[in-house]
Order: structure tokens, then sequence, then C-alpha cells
């Protein structure tokens, strides 16, 4: 299995959907928590799964179990919170909710995570993916 990851954030359009042009790559999935800001430009919802279809020719689906709580990233966003507590929180909480077993490998072979940080160090893409990885074993990752 493989799955990509991106973040939109420092990148033209033409930067994002370039990167987006993988050989198997088939749908973007979404795990922002808020996927409709006016600050995502041409990576808000409607925008994107246009865009996606007529550039790409791939699907976009909106995948919000897999996006921290409103708590979760505040903490860390707004109140300047540290790293490491909130990847501690974040990967709990992706237990708790049992994403490994609930999420369809199907789904996300040839799936693309997309979340708004530009690299995927500090960023919760990152997290599950390496999660799903652990989780079910075969499945290679590659950040664009």
């Amino acid at each position: 299995m493989i799955l990509y990851t991106i973040g939109f954030t420092k990148k033209s359009a033409e930067q994002f959907f370039t990167r987006l042009k993988q050989p198997r790559l088939v749908r973007l999935l979404d795990i922002r928590l808020n996927n409709v800001s006016q600050l995502a430009g041409f990576a808000k919802r409607d925008d994107l799964r246009f865009f996606l279809k007529e550039i790409n020719g791939i699907d976009y689906l909106h995948m919000k179990e897999l996006a921290p709580t409103q708590n979760i990233l505040d903490a860390y966003k707004k109140n300047k919170g540290d790293w490491g507590t909130y990847e501690r929180q974040f990967l709990a909480l992706m237990a708790e909710r049992k994403i490994a077993e609930r999420v369809a490998k199907e789904v996300i072979d040839g799936g693309c995570f997309l979340c708004s940080e530009a690299t995927p160090e500090h960023c919760h893409r990152r997290l599950v993916a390496e999660y799903l990885s652990r989780s079910w074993g075969d499945l290679e990752i590659k950040h664009l």
C-alpha cells in the first residue's frame, strides 16, 4: 500500500497540484478539522474538490475522524503548546477512535493526506500516517 501526504501552505496552486501528479494517487484525503476556512484559498473544500477532479482527475474525501479535536489543536496552536504534548494527546485520540480498525485500507491506499502545515515534521498528517503504518505494517509513506 502507498500513502502520500501534503500540506498546502507556502505553496502556489501550481506547485500544489503539480506535486499531486503521482502515478498511484487516486484521491485526496482531507484530514483537517476545518476545511472551509477563508485562509485556505484554493484549498477550501468545494474549490479543492473541483480543482482536484479537473486538474488531476482524482477524488476528494473529507476524513474529519483523522483530525485533532478543537481542544487539542487550540492548546498547541493558539496557546503555543509543546509539540511532544500535542503528539501524545493526538496519538491517544487516534487509539481511542480506533482508526486502525475503523478506517478502510482501500480508502488509504493510493490516497494523500492533506493538512495545512507546509512540512510534515510538526503536523498531524505525519502522525496519522505513521500510526497506520505501525498498525497495519505494509504501508509506504511519501511526503510530497
